[in-house]
């Protein structure tokens, strides 16, 4: 058996989960108090978590893909962001249609229930620390889905400042390599950003710019 993380740190991070399973509410919540994160609920379904939460005040909610109450997951995805809370995908993910659906509503990233419970605390500290988690069921799902190629929009300038950005460039060294000054180079960037978060795939940092440079093709993976 895996020894659990302990996350020993003054701002605890509070988790929920919605998932139709009892024993996966209680075990994510016996793993939570071990690791030293405030459980702060556990629903079968967005909606009775919201009852029994109202405001939510969670920073991570983990989420089951599919719910036996016939709930969209694109939906839950958005009802949890617009709370204020991270969204970590926790599931079998044997349905790349409903983890692109997960991802494209703005779910931070995917663990697949066959991973650790090491893992899955991990990775939600991670997402409560504001780092989308690139997985392989994510992966698969970007890269069988057209819509997050397509929709992002950007120009071929834009294309060009994010390759040189997320490759490791500082913002004065993309104006130096460009020819243009720092502010335009910025506006590049800031309108990469909000292109992105429109279509749910955040970009708030450059960490996540570097991802979703990745996933569009235009860096290789291996810059950082």
């Amino acid at each position: 058996m895996n020894q659990l993380p302990h996350f020993d740190s003054t701002q605890k991070v509070c988790v929920a989960i919605v998932d139709d399973h009892d024993a996966v509410r209680f075990g994510l919540r016996g793993a939570c108090e071990e690791a030293g994160l405030v459980f702060c609920g556990g629903a079968g379904s967005v909606a009775e978590l919201f009852t029994a939460r109202n405001p939510l005040n969670c920073d991570v909610v983990v989420l089951d893909l599919s719910l036996a109450d016939g709930s969209q997951v694109e939906h839950n995805v958005r009802s949890i962001i617009e709370a204020g809370a991270q969204v970590l995908i926790y599931s079998i993910a044997d349905k790349a249609a409903l983890v692109s659906a997960a991802l494209r509503a703005g779910a931070a990233g995917v663990v697949k229930k066959s991973q650790s419970m090491s893992d899955l605390l991990i990775n939600i500290q991670l997402v409560a620390n504001g780092v989308y988690v690139n997985s392989p069921e994510a992966a698969a799902a970007i890269d069988a889905d057209s819509h997050f190629k397509e929709q992002a929009n950007l120009s071929p300038r834009e294309r060009q400042v994010l390759a040189l950005y997320a490759s490791g460039f500082a913002l004065k060294q993309v104006a130096f390599e460009l020819g243009v000054g720092y502010s335009t180079v910025k506006e590049h960037i800031d309108r990469v950003r909000s292109k992105y978060s429109n279509i749910g795939r955040p970009a708030g940092t450059k960490t996540e710019l570097y991802l979703r440079a990745v996933e569009d093709g235009l860096i290789d993976g291996e810059s950082l």
